[in-house]
């Protein structure tokens, strides 16, 4: 190394973007949803209104269990875009269970019209 260069050192650069140099490019899309098809969007939103519906009941363990598959539908859809047929599944089991309770909000039919139910 010439004796007038720069140096560079990057300590930790877990999710970071950078780039180095005079022409040096970078693009980042580290923390942006993940694009979504038409179908996933609909199930994203009625898993958020459904959700906020939730919060406004008195909380049991069949609720809370619902609420943790929503939020858990609610970040992959957000994250990659499409929720895999094993959570829908599981997400479908929980609000059958939940029918009584939930029959009361339009949003537990509209998640529930999503999920084919």
């Amino acid at each position: 190394m010439a004796q007038n260069e720069p140096t560079v050192h990057i300590g930790n650069a877990q999710g970071a973007t950078f780039a180095v140099g005079d022409s040096a490019n970078v693009t980042s899309h580290y923390g942006t949803a993940a694009p979504s098809d038409r179908a996933a969007e609909e199930l994203l939103k009625a898993v958020r209104e459904l959700r906020a519906d939730l919060a406004r009941i008195q909380r049991t363990e069949r609720t809370d269990e619902l609420d943790t598959a929503l939020a858990d539908t609610e970040e992959e859809i957000t994250r990659t875009g499409t929720a895999p047929e094993g959570r829908l599944q599981r997400l479908r089991t929980l609000i059958e269970d939940s029918q009584s309770v939930l029959s009361l909000f339009a949003s537990f039919g509209t998640v529930a019209g999503l999920l084919g139910l």
